[in-house]
């Protein structure tokens, strides 16, 4: 995984991930967690396609927002419809830098408009008392934006997918080790998730997966008149 070099204020050098493009339905499907042995080692959700995401980039029509109290101070939740799903974010506490941004938000999704955002976030994840996991985003910025750059969102979301899709096709048969994958065309980058998906998930049906691509192409294309996440002809506002 790519990334950009940060030094923490202990001195140690981390690194911070690159944001993977990526659809919700693959995002939530996921069960297989990555836990950082060191301090600023990275955690990771690893999906059924191998995609390994630690900082992932995000969009879609806000579907939820709503602000709580909680002893820790007062914090912001909301969902964000894709052409696949919903993907769950929040904006935590100890976060008072994007609170003003989140009000602000709140308010314009209370008062009924239609609103397409971009967020970009960290991995997380919980684990319920029977075991299974539930994934979400940190929020570590978000902006409203405009239809066209949601249409670019999701042609490099479809595409980036897409790609992963090819290196799960061809990893099938293949012998489950860095050379194996490697000989059978999987590129060097998704090997490490592959090996680790290929050995936690029990083989599944990708067509589903490739059915809202197809969607997402479409409606990136302009072949459809709305999307589930927002009615874009009509009630998208100008940023």
């Amino acid at each position: 995984m790519g990334g950009d070099s940060v030094i923490s204020g202990t001195g140690s050098r981390r690194v911070r991930q690159s944001a993977i493009r990526i659809f919700a339905q693959e995002y939530s499907e996921s069960s297989l967690i990555e836990k950082g042995v060191g301090e600023y080692d990275p955690s990771f959700v690893i999906t059924k396609l191998g995609a390994k995401v630690n900082r992932c980039l995000i969009c879609g029509g806000l579907e939820r927002m709503e602000r709580r109290d909680g002893d820790s101070g007062p914090f912001y939740r909301g969902q964000v419809r894709d052409p696949s799903g919903t993907h769950y974010f929040d904006v935590a506490p100890f976060q008072p830098e994007l609170h003003p941004d989140a009000e602000e938000l709140l308010a314009r999704f209370e008062t009924g408009d239609s609103i397409l955002v971009s967020i970009v976030g960290r991995q997380k994840s919980n684990e319920s008392e029977d075991g299974g996991i539930f994934t979400s985003i940190r929020a570590e910025s978000f902006a409203e934006i405009d239809l066209e750059s949601y249409k670019s969102w999701m042609v490099e979301a479809a595409d980036a997918t897409l790609r992963r899709l090819e290196a799960y096709a061809s990893s099938q048969g293949a012998e489950l080790s860095e050379d194996g994958l490697r000989d059978s065309g999987v590129p060097d980058d998704l090997i490490s998730g592959m090996l680790q998906a290929r050995g936690h998930y029990s083989e599944f049906d990708t067509e589903a997966y490739r059915v809202w691509i197809l969607k997402a192409f479409s409606r990136a294309l302009g072949r459809a008149e709305e999307t589930p996440e927002v009615s874009i002809e009509e009630n998208v506002k100008p940023v």
